[in-house]
């Protein structure tokens, strides 16, 4: 049952995650946890952990690519230009 769970939650996590992006309703996420905790607790911490791991990466990777666009920006700032 463990990898059922892991399954259905990892798949619904991914499919609410891409709706919230495209529709910018950052917390429908919390709305389908709801409707799944009246079913299945255990199926809804599973999604809430699969949801909270992505929006983690999300943000860490929007963090990791500015930093890197403001650390390319001082290096070339930094090297001197061929003339």
């Amino acid at each position: 049952m463990s990898s059922t769970l892991e399954t259905l939650a990892a798949k619904l996590a991914e499919d609410t995650v891409n709706i919230m992006d495209e529709t910018g309703e950052d917390r429908l996420f919390v709305e389908i946890g709801t409707v799944l905790g009246a079913a299945s607790q255990t199926l809804e911490e599973a999604f809430l952990t699969e949801v909270r791991v992505r929006l983690a990466e999300q943000k860490a990777r929007q963090f990791l690519n500015k930093r890197i666009v403001q650390l390319r920006a001082k290096k070339k700032a930094e090297t001197p230009q061929a003339q």
